[in-house]
């Protein structure tokens, strides 16, 4: 299987260096030169990458093409390239939905939206895929844990819960910082927050049925973690969560 890849920034970097310590099979990976950088990065690391300036010649070389672009160069390129019907088009494209990317791509082959996140690059997190399929649910599940969504608009859930990624790394970054005004060494504090956080999530997915559950059960009466789950609900942090997950949604449903 030859892999092509439209755009070559941080996700485009992400999955296939999760590919290439992955067990699937590919004969080549076309790679678009758009970030110089990580293009000239990846091509260093296998002999079957291969970079190109001519985004065409990417897609007439590939049977799967992953569009890593952002939402402003897809509307701007995708009508502008020529695919055809043995194709499988996987768009990591936010914004622009399924109706438009018909249109752009014309022709009637297979096209899924897919979203990735940065962790795909060590084989872990969610990759939701939009509409189900089996052969690309199949590669995927060899990167992270794929999620099928059969209501397109149901992915803009997904897209607005991905982009909680910053937050959550401000959090630790925090906190890291707050351990380090204690007098903690940057190097310690910083592994520590992370390797906590990792800890936490790997419990929290394995035990993933009852969340509720989860909180009830961390926190004893009167205890150190009654404390703080208190003080932040009290503060409204849990509420503005919600509040700023509701604008990030908002602005996803205005665009096209």
């Amino acid at each position: 299987m030859r892999l092509g890849f439209i755009g070559s920034g941080q996700i485009t970097k992400a999955v296939i260096n999760g590919l290439l310590s992955s067990k699937l099979k590919f004969s080549k990976i076309y790679i678009s030169r758009r970030n110089l950088k990580i293009s000239t990065e990846l091509v260093k690391k296998n002999k079957k990458i291969f970079v190109s300036e001519d985004n065409q010649k990417i897609i007439n070389n590939s049977d799967w093409i992953f569009l890593a672009i952002t939402p402003n160069v897809g509307n701007k390129i995708l009508k502008k390239l020529k695919f055809k019907k043995k194709h499988t088009i996987i768009s990591f494209i936010s914004t622009i939905k399924m109706k438009d990317l018909k249109k752009f791509i014309k022709v009637k082959a297979h096209i899924i939206r897919a979203i990735p996140l940065p962790p795909i690059s060590i084989k872990k997190g969610p990759v939701p895929i939009y509409p189900p399929n089996k052969r690309v649910k199949n590669f995927f599940n060899k990167l992270g844990d794929v999620i099928e969504i059969k209501k397109e608009n149901l992915s803009l859930n997904f897209w607005t819960t991905s982009s909680m990624m910053a937050p959550f790394y401000e959090i630790l970054q925090t906190l890291s910082l707050w351990l380090i005004k204690k007098g903690v060494k940057r190097e310690n504090a910083q592994k520590y927050i992370t390797s906590l956080f990792v800890a936490l999530s790997e419990d929290a997915f394995k035990k993933s049925k009852d969340l509720k559950r989860l909180v009830k059960e961390s926190q004893t009466p009167k205890g150190l973690n009654e404390q703080p789950v208190n003080e932040l609900r009290k503060l409204g942090f849990y509420k503005s969560l919600n509040q700023t997950a509701e604008k990030v949604l908002k602005r996803l449903k205005k665009t096209k």
